[in-house]
């Protein structure tokens, strides 16, 4: 069974750090592109990063550049999300999916060319 399950989510203060982590099981994460995905309460889906299967190249929203910091650990078929300074207007259930269909980062943010999501994993930031 093909899967993705999030988790690293929790409560922190503003400013604070935090590390999601997405693990596959059922196929060999490497072969795919990641993306993180966030939804707050009453907002439509925004795409965040992006990394692609081999690590080289990546993507980021406006609104995280330069705070947030994607990785990855093929051998364990994990991404990992880093983020940091985190602000209240960051609280957002926090997704991440998986694609073959991009090359390069075009459209990596864009929730249409992913094939498999996880579950999601709830972050707030709140003093």
């Amino acid at each position: 069974q093909l899967q993705l399950v999030e988790s690293g989510g929790g409560l922190v203060q503003p400013g604070g750090s935090l590390r999601l982590s997405c693990v596959a099981s059922g196929f060999p994460l490497e072969s795919y592109g990641v993306g993180w995905f966030r939804q707050a309460p009453g907002k439509e889906r925004e795409g965040i990063s992006y990394i692609s299967g081999s690590g080289s190249n990546s993507n980021y929203a406006a609104s995280v550049k330069g705070r947030f910091t994607m990785s990855r650990d093929n051998a364990e078929n994990t991404v990992y999300l880093q983020m940091n300074n985190l602000r209240p207007e960051d609280t957002a259930v926090y997704y991440c999916a998986a694609t073959r269909r991009l090359h390069g980062i075009n459209g990596s943010l864009r929730s249409s060319p992913y094939e498999y999501w996880g579950q999601g994993t709830q972050v707030t930031v709140a003093s």
